[in-house]
């Protein structure tokens, strides 16, 4: 895999050490991590009680040569409507912060990394699979 879309959960298997994430980032050439997932990291910090050090930890991340912050685009836009359409008609909602990380993943034509199975259910999204 060379572009990869980290999910959130992803994000906080990585902080875990999980050897499946660590490997998969390590072989990535570009690994984004969406806006969105951003909003749904800094949420849970607020939330915590070690929101001073998981700030540094992502900021420290987000440093990696690597690593780029993906931000939507009307493409992106786009692609959600599309995707929101289909999965509203097929009777299948998912979160919609996770319709518009499959839109960026479909965008970019990048793989996601993630461990919610929820993703599944949108046609030709391409997961990770540890």
């Amino acid at each position: 895999m060379k572009k990869i879309v980290l999910d959130t959960n992803g994000y906080t298997r990585l902080l875990l050490g999980d050897e499946g994430i660590l490997d998969v980032l390590a072989k990535a050439d570009i690994v984004w991590v969406p806006v969105f997932v951003l909003g749904e990291l800094y949420a849970g910090f607020c939330g915590g009680n070690k929101e001073k050090e998981n700030r540094k930890l992502l900021e420290r991340f987000l440093q990696k040569p690597t690593v780029a912050i993906l931000d939507a685009t009307q493409e992106t836009a786009e692609i959600f409507g599309q995707l929101m359409y289909t999965l509203k008609a097929a009777g299948s909602p998912l979160p919609l912060n996770d319709v518009w990380i499959a839109a960026q993943v479909i965008e970019t034509g990048a793989v996601l990394v993630t461990f919610d199975a929820h993703f599944q259910k949108i046609p030709g999204l391409r997961i990770w699979r540890p």
